[in-house]
């Protein structure tokens, strides 16, 4: 039976980081005892993951519909880098930003139930992470995998913000000549242009209403998840209650019964005394 790679590594990035190794190199071993050197040598090739990276593919993994909602963001925000005039990108920018900080605070809250206390530094590289499956759809591609070994980086200079128009040389001095001035869009042109900056902004805003709509239902869940929780366990305790009531209950019978047995055999002994006391003939 042929060892299953992909499977094996979706399990092991599942694991905390400090398991990582051991269960690796165990499932390294089985795939050479089953005659499978390749195999091995693959699974042997993962890379155990940083803190950082482990929070980030535990988001995926727990989070999936937010995830979703994520990546339709950067493909809607990677458009209007393209397409939006400077005030709607840089609207979309700050959104973003909210975004990336609301998710992290999520990464850091799903790695601290398992055990894996996150610092500042760890925060800051799954926003980085973050920021690049926004800029990146191969990035984006890598983290929505749920494999990540380290963190990622954002292409450099990506911010979401306009990008900066480039400063152009001054001609030298006795130089008159001006630069050939830009055609100006036709009217039809611009309000294609408004038309489609408008249309990529609303589905950006639509996205990232998912989005925060998604964080408020796993809210939700959370809370009556921790209700729940409350309820089982004051079940549980009343339920060892009476269970301690019913154990002193046999116990209390069990000795009642122990002490009829000895009465009743007690009063036949006595009822026999008695019997035997009554044939004795009387004294002359």
């Amino acid at each position: 039976m042929d060892v299953d790679v992909e499977a094996i590594a979706d399990e092991l990035y599942g694991l905390v980081p400090g398991r990582f190794t051991e269960a690796r190199d165990a499932q390294a071993a089985r795939a050479r005892k089953a005659g499978q050197p390749q195999a091995a040598k693959a699974i042997t090739g993962l890379r155990r993951p940083t803190r950082a990276a482990y929070a980030s593919n535990l988001l995926v993994r727990r989070r999936p519909q937010e995830v979703a909602a994520f990546l339709e963001l950067g493909d809607a925000l990677r458009r209007a880098q393209r397409s939006l005039d400077g005030t709607q990108l840089k609207a979309l920018s700050h959104e973003r930003h909210a975004v990336v900080a609301a998710l992290a605070r999520t990464a850091r809250q799903l790695a601290g139930e398992e055990g894996q206390s996150l610092g500042d530094g760890a925060v800051h590289e799954v926003e980085q992470t973050l920021h690049a499956a926004l800029a990146d759809p191969d990035a984006a591609g890598r983290w929505s995998g749920g494999r990540l070994s380290t963190a990622l980086e954002p292409p450099v200079g990506f911010t979401g913000l306009p990008a900066v128009a480039p400063v152009r040389p001054q001609a030298p001095a006795g130089d008159t000549q001006r630069p050939a001035a830009r055609p100006k869009p036709s009217r039809a042109e611009q309000r294609r242009r408004v038309r489609r900056a408008e249309e990529t902004r609303a589905e950006a805003e639509a996205r990232a209403s998912e989005l925060r709509a998604a964080e408020q239902e796993r809210r939700d869940h959370e809370r009556a998840l921790a209700g729940a929780d409350a309820r089982v366990a004051e079940l549980d305790r009343q339920l060892r209650e009476a269970r301690a009531v019913r154990a002193d209950a046999r116990r209390a019978l069990a000795e009642a019964a122990g002490r009829a047995r000895d009465a009743a055999r007690e009063s036949a002994a006595a009822r026999r005394r008695a019997d035997a006391a009554a044939d004795l003939p009387a004294d002359p």
